[in-house]
This record gives C-alpha cells, sequence and structure tokens, in this order.
C-alpha cells in the first residue's frame, strides 16, 4: 500500500477487476423502504394534552411560589 504525507491527498483508488461494485457512502446505503406510522389515535391526543396541561400548571405553580 503507498504511504501518504499527513498533509497530503489521499492516493487515488482505482477498481479492482472481477470485484464487486462500490458500496455508497454514509447512509446512502440502500435498503428496504421504511414503513407508514399509523396516524395517533384520540386517545394519544388526550394523554399529550393532559400531560401538557400538567406540565404548564406545574410550571406556573414553581414560578409564582
Amino acid at each position: 500500500m503507498d504511504e501518504r504525507l499527513p498533509d497530503g491527498p489521499l492516493p487515488p483508488a482505482y477498481p479492482v477487476a472481477g470485484a464487486r461494485p462500490p458500496q455508497p457512502d454514509g447512509d446512502r446505503v440502500p435498503g428496504p423502504p421504511s414503513p407508514t406510522r399509523a396516524p395517533l389515535t384520540r386517545r394519544q391526543y388526550t394523554y399529550g394534552i393532559a400531560i401538557a396541561v400538567v406540565v404548564l400548571v406545574l410550571l406556573v405553580v414553581g414560578v409564582l411560589r
């Protein structure tokens, strides 16, 4: 393998005859499509609103104390 200087450019890459095609870099690796998420139910909306109200009340009580 060719050595390179620490601040120099990388050595050029050449395809190898008979090898697999190159794999894409990073997050561009192909994969199965992600499934679609189910819509939120009325119960989930209710729980979310209830928790938001409790947090808001606790914040107001904490500020006023």
